[in-house]
């Protein structure tokens, strides 16, 4: 016995909260998918579907579940991942799913197991219904951090005609989202006694100065560049580290760096911007010791508004009473991956992302249903439809 009746997004939403799934690249002690992936996939098998499971590295796994009719219409996959950050200093229970409100609390409940929940219902009531293209759940592990899940199905050759990331975008569509760089400056100096300023070089006022110098060479880069849906694109510092003590000069200083990219930029050049900052530097200093280190690069996703996928989710929203918004999203989601690998794809979920990670995470118990019988009315017409 599963205790999740058959389409029951509410259910399952709470089933799947109610286990572990901290990403253990995020947290020492995260558990990893392997327990929410095995409840997943016997709750599938036990609607019916055909479920696979697909074991990445020892505890990182996801899960495939089909339905529909893989030789009728076009083909739609919907993809959500189970992995979540850390709990430390949640204002709530993170694993005792609660609904309080009108809401259900607890860890991942937003971000995103209410959408996998809602997807998953949807796929069984569309089949149901009798959607006549292939159906594909893929319930990831790792998007919080490198994405392992999405980029090894579609290594193994995952495909379908489009795709919606069930993310919380409020029930707005978003065919739109940011992309993202890292990267890492080094400065170094010489480390010397407080009172030895002529033997002393400070890495951290070093850095300061390359930092606006980047924020000057940004503007005159990207300042200028805009997205309909998704507005400027941004750099900030997100850690610094360095010093000795209070007198001492520091030696050296690190600080991580990330810049927010929009369709049509690469992110590959934010190294480049950063060098461009380092030599607007040395010109006054030519002494100043810097370095840069790219680090991970996720690109944006850009859908046009009036591709087909795009009206058959507005189509949708509007038979449901809901005449969803079209917007961008902020942050990054594996909606990229798929659009690169020539997967139209969007995002379209239940909660609000504002709510992910936060001390207190929580999702309308009426925007999960609302969106099982958005994505449900979606599937059918996109399945239907030649």
């Amino acid at each position: 016995m599963t205790g999740v009746p058959r389409g029951d997004a509410l259910a399952l939403t709470a089933a799947l909260v109610a286990v572990d799934s901290r990403n253990p690249s995020l947290v020492a002690d995260g558990p990893g998918e392997g327990p929410v992936a095995e409840r997943l996939a016997e709750i599938l098998r036990s609607w019916g579907l055909d479920v696979t499971w697909h074991e990445h590295t020892p505890g990182r796994v996801s899960v495939v579940a089909r339905g529909g009719h893989p030789d009728g219409g076009r083909s739609l996959l919907l993809n959500g991942h189970l992995d979540t950050v850390g709990v430390e200093g949640m204002r709530h229970p993170p694993f005792t799913p609660t609904i309080r409100d009108g809401r259900l609390y607890g860890r991942g409940s937003a971000d995103m197991k209410a959408g996998i929940a809602a997807m998953a219902a949807a796929a069984v009531r569309a089949h149901d219904a009798g959607a006549t293209g292939a159906i594909i759940l893929a319930a990831v592990a790792d998007e919080e951090w490198e994405s392992l899940g999405t980029r090894a199905l579609l290594a193994d050759g995952l495909r379908a005609d489009a795709a919606i990331v069930t993310e919380p975008t409020r029930l707005a569509i978003a065919p739109a989202h940011k992309g993202f760089a890292w990267a890492e400056l080094t400065v170094r100096g010489r480390a010397a006694h407080g009172s030895r300023a002529d033997v002393g070089v400070d890495a951290i006022a070093g850095a300061a100065k390359v930092l606006t110098a980047l924020d000057e060479t940004a503007r005159a880069s990207h300042g200028h560049l805009t997205h309909p849906l998704l507005g400027h694109a941004s750099w900030h510092a997100g850690t610094i580290s360095g010093g000795i003590g209070l007198s001492t000069y520091p030696d050296r200083c690190t600080v991580s760096l990330e810049r927010r990219t929009l369709p049509g930029e690469e992110g590959q050049r934010f190294a480049a911007e950063i060098d461009a900052a380092i030599t607007a530097v040395r010109e006054a200093t030519p002494a100043l010791h810097a370095t840069v280190t790219p680090g991970l690069i996720q690109q944006p996703n850009d859908l046009p508004v009036d591709h087909p996928l795009v009206q058959t989710l507005a189509t949708a929203s509007r038979d449901a009473g809901w005449p969803a918004a079209v917007e961008g999203l902020s942050c990054w989601t594996d909606a990229a991956l798929f659009t690169a690998a020539g997967i139209p794809a969007l995002c379209f979920g239940p909660g609000d992302i504002a709510l992910a990670h936060a001390a207190e995470e929580w999702v309308p118990v009426d925007e999960i249903h609302r969106a099982t019988e958005i994505l449900t009315r979606a599937i059918h017409r996109w399945t239907t439809t030649t």
